[in-house]
């Protein structure tokens, strides 16, 4: 078990594996992978991820100021553009099905350092898909900010699996779309 924060449902391989973010961080830099199965198309969770645009499906009560993060997808969503919000991010790249990546904004990293993420989806033999969220930061910094940053790794921790799991219990729902 990994005890660092770093890790959570990702397999080595995908600790390992190449994510779009990882090239948007100066190095050094270290990486948070966050996995999950879920049984449902790899398409139809790629579209609740663009839901991420306007929501952040954890604990909304403390990302989304008590509102709640929408249920059902929203129809009438704008089309992904580069720089469009996603989460605290900024788009930098997707491909529609597969990734949604983003970097910390300058005025956020200046405070927090740098920050880039990778929402991916891979679809899985038998049906299903595999969701790998990978988040790279700026791994440089006096002792206090690597104190903050591994602090923020089981802070992300704790938020991202809960909104992991809240996309796979909405992506597996029958009937509901």
């Amino acid at each position: 078990m990994d005890m660092s924060g770093r890790v959570w449902g990702a397999t080595r391989p995908e600790q390992e594996a190449p994510y779009p973010c990882d090239r948007l961080v100066a190095v050094p830099a270290e990486g948070w992978t966050r996995a999950v199965d879920v049984a449902a198309p790899a398409d139809h969770v790629f579209r609740w991820l663009r839901q991420l645009t306007i929501a952040p499906y954890s604990y909304d009560w403390i990302d989304f100021r008590g509102r709640k993060s929408p249920r059902t997808l929203v129809e009438g969503l704008p089309e992904l553009a580069v720089g469009q919000p996603l989460l605290v991010f900024e788009i930098t790249g997707f491909e529609t099905g597969i990734h949604l990546t983003g970097v910390l904004p300058a005025q956020l990293a200046a405070r927090y350092g740098q920050m880039a993420v990778s929402y991916t989806v891979r679809p899985l033999d038998g049906g299903g898909c595999r969701l790998v969220v990978k988040v790279v930061v700026e791994a440089k910094g006096t002792l206090p900010q690597r104190i903050r940053r591994r602090l923020l790794a089981w802070g992300d921790l704790v938020m991202m699996r809960k909104q992991l799991l809240t996309l796979k219990k909405l992506a597996e729902r029958k009937g509901v779309e």
